[in-house]
């Protein structure tokens, strides 16, 4: 029984095998440029062992069943949507505060990890506007109608804690008043909404090392408390949260004039 216990805690979802992909479907290139960070060189460079054997190191690739893990699929593959349809980003830019507005801008997001992380930065820049407002007679600081700080923490949070095997996609809808971030998966492990600030529960841990090895995440479970004290120094309201069992969204308000 302690052995069944100990083999389920280590089988998280994101090292589940795809047996309908294979080697063939990774890109070994995006593989190699990934290995130069997460890997010492030197290990590298003594390293006889196959690609295959190397991917399962990282726990991208499981050798007993052949095949990538989800995280191999979510990382490397060429294809990743084939295996995985919902993996993408839905993005729409509104002018007012109802989905039922023309979006001015829209896009799915999607591809090998990196790619979708750095389109998401991408869309988060270009976004936010910047001022500046006195704060004393011989002093102003800026401020912005969202902290990017704030609008990227949350985001990575919601591609790191997603639930991939849902075919619905994350959500990014950039109202006029407030940003809405829709995530697949409700709160997992001993996380509970009262909470969100001091547990930590990761679903996907082999993507949560993935995205800290690419310097998107720091894999310490202060991302949401890091956006509230981003938007406190912004002068926002705090973001606000709402989770089921099988959803979870955050709300960032827009910066008052």
């Amino acid at each position: 029984m302690l052995s069944e216990r100990r083999t389920s805690r280590m089988m998280t979802a994101d090292i589940t095998p795809f047996q309908e992909a294979s080697i063939s479907d990774l890109s070994l290139p995006l593989f190699a440029a990934y290995r130069e960070s997460a890997v010492d060189q030197e290990v590298i460079a003594g390293n006889h062992r196959t690609i295959e054997e190397q991917l399962s190191a990282l726990r991208f690739f499981d050798l007993n069943k052949n095949c990538p893990t989800l995280a191999g699929i979510l990382m490397f593959a060429m294809n990743p949507r084939y295996f995985l349809p919902g993996n993408y980003v839905q993005y729409l830019k509104l002018p007012g505060t109802s989905l039922t507005d023309a979006p001015e801008d829209e896009a799915e997001i999607s591809g090998d990890l990196l790619s979708v992380l750095r389109e998401i930065d991408t869309r988060i820049r270009v976004n936010i506007e910047t001022t500046f407002v006195s704060v004393s007679a011989l002093q102003e600081k800026t401020v912005s109608t969202y902290p990017a700080e704030a609008v990227r923490e949350l985001m990575m949070n919601s591609i790191l804690h997603r639930d991939y095997l849902s075919n619905t996609p994350v959500k990014l809808y950039w109202f006029s008043d407030r940003i809405e971030i829709h995530n697949p998966g409700g709160l997992f492990g001993e996380v509970t909404l009262d909470k969100l600030a001091s547990r930590t529960s990761y679903r996907n841990p082999v993507v949560a090392e993935a995205m800290k090895t690419m310097g998107y995440v720091n894999r310490y479970g202060r991302g949401i408390q890091r956006a509230q004290d981003a938007l406190a120094q912004n002068g926002s309201p705090p973001a606000c949260f709402e989770a089921d069992t099988r959803t979870f969204l955050a709300v960032i308000p827009r910066r008052s004039a």
